[in-house]
């Protein structure tokens, strides 16, 4: 799907999905967008099919489940294995995320949580094993995110 095809509707919907996708009903967005229920549930269908909306997940407090450390690794590695490297990075228990970076020297951020130091460690430990360079690490005090204004209905 292109970006043209997204219209205002699209953007409503997925802002809405964004704050809150386990509370909001399709009948819930169809009143803020001025549709009918089963547009909004075609609509969607559409952007899952079409892989605008990958998937829904909990935003999970780490930290008040028990895993008070959350540390940004950056990594260095080869730039044709940084995107190869991916799935393989994941794997390692404690990594959450890991985000591909195009500029700059450091082109992975691999962010891990734990409990204590010695969780974090052997994950920077297969990293090396992997061939990858940590370059830097940061430990994250807190992580907020907000939905994308852009998709915020006019």
């Amino acid at each position: 799907m292109a970006e043209d095809d997204i219209d205002d509707v699209d953007k409503a919907i997925l802002h809405a999905l964004q704050e809150d996708a386990r509370n909001m009903s399709s009948g819930d967005i169809a009143e803020r967008t001025g549709t009918s229920d089963s547009t909004v549930r075609k609509r969607i269908q559409r952007l899952e099919s079409d892989g605008m909306i990958k998937g829904y997940s909990a935003d999970v407090d780490y930290q008040a489940s028990g895993y008070p450390l959350r540390m940004l690794l950056f990594c260095t590695a080869s730039i044709p294995e940084r995107g190869d490297l991916i799935p393989d990075i994941l794997d390692i228990d404690g990594v959450i995320s890991v985000q591909e970076l195009v500029t700059g020297e450091r082109n992975l951020l691999v962010t891990v949580v734990g409990e204590t130091d010695g969780d974090i460690t052997p994950v920077a430990q297969e990293l090396l094993e992997m061939g990858l360079t940590v370059a830097d690490e940061v430990l994250v005090r807190s992580h907020e995110t907000k939905p994308f204004g852009e998709f915020d209905s006019p």
